[in-house]
């Protein structure tokens, strides 16, 4: 039996009075289950306004009037058009936070971390790039530590396509979080008439990027030679035990013996000790 989830939605459409679609716990089930096969994270009870709120936006554009109806539709799709729908589904429930230097400690230890590699070319891989705050801050602390010239390339990647897009214009705020007077300065050109207020990320540090659409649920990965370095930060406490087992043997496959993983402050690995030993606050050394 289906029984209507008038809280949620209401909430989530509180100043119409009323939900705009027909939303039930059938719906967020299905839902829950599809999100989980397509992209492997695990939306947990407690999370119909948000899935609510964030759907009904592609209900509207798509002209559908309930949520049955179109994940339906959604399932039913194929070819391009398919998985084209299939792609905004999967943006719509992705969680973005980010910001230039989150977790800053992680970026002091990474400067020794390069220093200690230094002479060498090195690779980078930054998952979850987001909007492109953690790459850029990738490059900028690589400047830092090994100077302009040092060979380093970084692959940035997300399984949101308009977050990697906003990434790739490397436009953001003058006042973003993180970035200090001098960062600004060194790193950032600033705007000027109708970019008044806004920064770009110097072309120097934009080319050692390379942004890449990738789900880390595909079988196969190309992303090319293995890496020193993977920053993988709270991207795991999305998925179950099961899931996170299987992503993580799978970034083990494309490190380099030594090298070293960097996780989110609420990120735990201790069980996977085959693959990854501790060897600072939230970082993992590749076995």
């Amino acid at each position: 039996m289906s029984a209507v989830l008038s809280v949620s939605p209401v909430e989530a459409d509180r100043h119409a009075g009323t939900a705009e679609f027909s939303f039930d716990v059938r719906d967020f089930e299905r839902v829950r289950a599809l999100i989980y096969q397509r992209a492997g994270i695990s939306l947990h009870e407690g999370k119909q306004a948000m899935v609510y709120s964030r759907l009904s936006r592609r209900l509207r554009e798509t002209s559908h009037r309930s949520f049955g109806s179109y994940l339906q539709w959604l399932e039913n799709s194929v070819g391009a058009a398919g998985e084209q729908e299939w792609q905004e589904f999967v943006n719509c429930l992705t969680t973005n936070l980010t910001s230039f230097f989150r977790e800053e400690h992680h970026f002091h230890a990474l400067a020794d971390d390069l220093k200690a590699r230094a002479g060498r070319p090195l690779r980078i891989w930054c998952n979850a790039a987001s909007t492109g705050e953690e790459p850029y801050t990738l490059a900028m602390t690589a400047v830092e530590a090994l100077g302009a010239k040092a060979e380093v390339k970084i692959v940035a990647s997300d399984i949101d396509t308009k977050v990697l897009a906003t990434a790739q214009r490397a436009v953001y705020p003058a006042d973003s979080r993180g970035l200090d007077a001098e960062r600004l300065r060194r790193h950032c050109l600033r705007g000027t008439g109708a970019n008044a207020g806004r920064i770009r990320i110097r072309p120097e540090l934009v080319k050692m990027i390379d942004f890449r659409s990738l789900n880390l649920m595909d079988a196969n990965w190309s992303l090319g030679e293995p890496f020193d370095i993977v920053f993988c930060r709270n991207v795991m406490i999305y998925f179950d035990a099961a899931t996170q087992r299987r992503v993580l043997t799978k970034i083990h496959a494309v490190m380099k013996p030594g090298s070293l993983l960097y996780v989110g402050h609420s990120e735990n690995f201790t069980d996977a000790r085959q693959l990854f030993r501790l060897r600072g606050k939230t970082i993992y050394e590749r076995v």
